[in-house]
């Protein structure tokens, strides 16, 4: 039977001291989790107070050390004037007294929560927990994870209680890769903590770097609730928009065409078709599902929508398919050209990518595929998803498939797809990025 910890208890004395003692640079912070969510709150609160940040990938942590973003996300002068210590010795956190823990919470091949990075991080927190610690966790988790899975492990590691001998938190992350206008600092925080001493506290340490404010949720269920139905929302938009264009595409209707008539009316949410990865839309609902089960309900609406949304890769490359044969070109023996693997536009974040489904299943009936992205490394590719890009495009295409919106494909035309296809070109537009062209153009043209 499993025994679950809740944050109930005693009042840890002089708690708000902590921000004192920290503003003081008494004491320090600490950041468990330097990715692109870990790395620039560490950063932001490195501009007022001292910080730790910690990695378990040493290689990550050098080039940090350097002033270099790993992720891609940070330009050098990010890294000036910070009081930071860069590590990748659990050692070092005993130093500090107020722990966010940021790592990536992935689903595994079954769609199921894999919680070892979050369950690790809570274990080398653990380990170093002293009497008045603070543990704030903001990786996307299901509602209950945080008390009911990680807090057991924080007290057996370090023989402390909660509530009684340290305290927790949660703070959702709320980053949007590649957004230069919704950074950190302008995001409305929500804050967390296990009793209201702690959520002041936690409250007002954030507050301090957050120039949009922080809004204290009710309880550390309710942070956790909120952040992952946020994904989840979008999650089913994205899902409606996906089979509206694979119901209006059978009756010959151009999808963009009817949003851009829907959209004149004030009150009509104005959400597109597309492939639906990366680390938060496409994985977050799965983390509710997957407690909504574990408590005898199975949530139809949002496995619906999940089910939609991972389905359109293979459609894609159906229409793909349907396209090359209706020019008269034999699959085996046609090349496409891939213009982007990456999950977003203008980022170099490749994590859960469905463009690499698209590829795949075009590649299952024998066609030749070639992939090209600016952004995008090709030895992360080539170990994440065993597909091998190439510099740039060479020879002739029999189709061309833009499949993510970067600015540098933006201000392409007809004519520079022309100009790299043989006959009978096929372009398809997954964003929607290009007007539709005219009959003398001669190209056939898809777009979701």
């Amino acid at each position: 039977m499993k025994i679950i910890s809740f944050c109930f208890g005693k009042r840890i004395s002089r708690s708000p001291s902590m921000i004192k003692e920290i503003k003081n640079k008494e004491k320090k912070i600490s950041l468990i989790g330097l990715g692109y969510v870990g790395l620039p709150i560490a950063l932001e609160f490195a501009k007022k107070y001292s910080v730790i940040g910690f990695d378990i990938n040493e290689e990550r942590v050098n080039m940090m050390k350097n002033s270099l973003d790993p992720s891609k996300e940070l330009e050098s002068n990010a890294f000036n004037d910070t009081d930071i210590k860069f590590t990748a010795d659990p050692e070092d956190l005993k130093d500090a007294h107020f722990h966010i823990v940021a790592v990536p919470t992935p689903v595994d091949q079954y769609k199921v929560p894999n919680l070892r990075p979050v369950q690790s991080a809570s274990r080398t927190v653990g380990k170093i927990l002293k009497k008045g610690d603070y543990v704030v966790y903001e990786s996307t988790v299901y509602p209950g994870c945080t008390e009911e899975d990680c807090v057991p492990i924080l007290e057996e590691l370090s023989g402390l209680k909660c509530g009684v001998d340290f305290k927790v938190g949660y703070s959702p992350e709320r980053i949007n890769p590649g957004d230069k206008n919704h950074t950190l600092t302008k995001i409305v925080k929500v804050v967390s903590g296990c009793d209201k001493e702690s959520s002041k506290v936690i409250a007002e340490l954030y507050d301090s770097i957050i120039e949009a404010g922080v809004y204290e949720a009710a309880s550390i269920k309710v942070a956790e609730a909120a952040k992952v139905i946020e994904n989840t929302q979008r999650d089913l938009n994205i899902a409606l928009m996906n089979e509206l264009s694979v119901i209006f595409d059978k009756m010959d209707i151009d999808t963009k065409e009817v949003l851009d008539a829907a959209g004149t009316k004030w009150n009509f949410l104005k959400f597109f078709p597309g492939l639906v990865g990366g680390h938060c839309i496409g994985v977050d609902p799965y983390y509710l599902t997957y407690k909504a089960k574990k408590l005898g309900y199975s949530p139809e609406v949002i496995l619906s929508g999940r089910n939609i949304n991972d389905s359109m890769p293979s459609r894609i490359a159906q229409k793909m398919l349907e396209k090359i044969v209706l020019a008269k070109k034999n699959p085996s023996q046609s090349r496409v050209l891939v213009k982007g693997i990456t999950f977003k536009e203008n980022v170099a974040d490749i994590r859960n990518s469905k463009v690499s489904d698209l590829i795949k299943s075009i590649q299952k009936y024998g066609i030749h595929v070639d992939v090209v992205d600016p952004h995008a490394d090709h030895a992360e590719v080539k170990h994440e998803y065993n597909i091998d890009m190439v510099d740039q495009a060479s020879g002739k295409y029999d189709a061309i498939i833009v499949a993510v919106n970067h600015n540098e494909y933006k201000a392409l035309n007809i004519s520079d797809f022309k100009a790299m296809m043989s006959e009978n070109p096929i372009l398809f537009d997954i964003k929607s990025m290009y007007p539709i062209p005219s009959q003398n153009e001669e190209i056939e043209y898809w777009r979701m």
